[in-house]
């Protein structure tokens, strides 16, 4: 049976528990709060040699919230060495909801018109929640997370959470932090919206789009103009 809503999902993340299932056709879900937690540092994120080419050649046309069911759905297919997902329909139907309403997100990365990496998560107060990330051709999913960090930079969050260490992200810059260095770094991001509506102030709320945005002065961090390779890795380079 499907249990998860939007208010009983948003309520968890604030708290530092998740939801997942054991397959892709399970009918429930159980929750997860780890006794080690994986997070990025927005400015611990390795750009390698390589991986700063291809974000400059601008390989991949890069996009935020263009086709977010179709990347969450990209996310819980099976693939060779990881035949199941734990990302089942009652997930799947919750994130969709929650993007609607303007809390879930994706990076998306295309090769032409064919969607071909990317990852999904949740934003609350300065808080991200990376949920999935997937790659169909080679570095998408690295390029895609080199641009949410740049996103998250410039929209003024303090905390990217990587929910498990994995060689993958550990290879990015990820870092594993115990359960209580993550709850106070997650009580720092969501200070002040707990209990508030959608509609937080911004002092209090990270700025997913605010990448998108012409500056408001010569001082600010923002871009103008379509974003490019070479302002992601300006961002990324930048320290606070």
């Amino acid at each position: 049976m499907d249990l998860l809503d939007p208010q009983l999902v948003l309520g968890a993340y604030a708290v530092g528990v998740f939801p997942m299932a054991d397959h892709r056709d399970a009918s429930s879900v159980y929750w997860v709060e780890p006794r080690t937690r994986a997070i990025l540092p927005l400015d611990g994120f390795r750009l390698s040699r390589s991986l700063r080419k291809t974000i400059l050649a601008d390989r991949f046309r890069v996009t935020a919230d263009a086709a977010f069911p179709a990347m969450i759905e990209l996310c819980a297919q099976s693939v060779h060495g990881r035949p199941e997902t734990w990302i089942n329909a009652g997930i799947e139907r919750v994130f969709t909801t929650l993007h609607a309403m303007g809390f879930a997100h994706s990076i998306e990365c295309w090769d032409g018109d064919e969607l071909v990496g990317g990852l999904y998560g949740l934003a609350l107060g300065r808080a991200f929640f990376g949920e999935s990330m997937v790659s169909r051709r080679t570095d998408a999913s690295k390029v895609a997370l080199a641009w949410l960090v740049a996103r998250l930079k410039a929209g003024g969050f303090t905390l990217l959470d990587c929910q498990f260490q994995t060689p993958h992200l550990a290879s990015l810059g990820a870092i594993e932090i115990k359960r209580d260095a993550y709850v106070a770094l997650l009580s720092a991001a969501l200070d002040g919206i707990v209990g508030a509506s959608a509609a937080s102030s911004p002092s209090v709320t990270g700025d997913f789009f605010a990448l998108d945005r012409v500056p408001a002065g010569a001082d600010s961090e923002v871009v103008s103009g379509p974003v490019a390779g070479h302002d992601i890795v300006q961002l990324l380079v930048q320290t606070s």
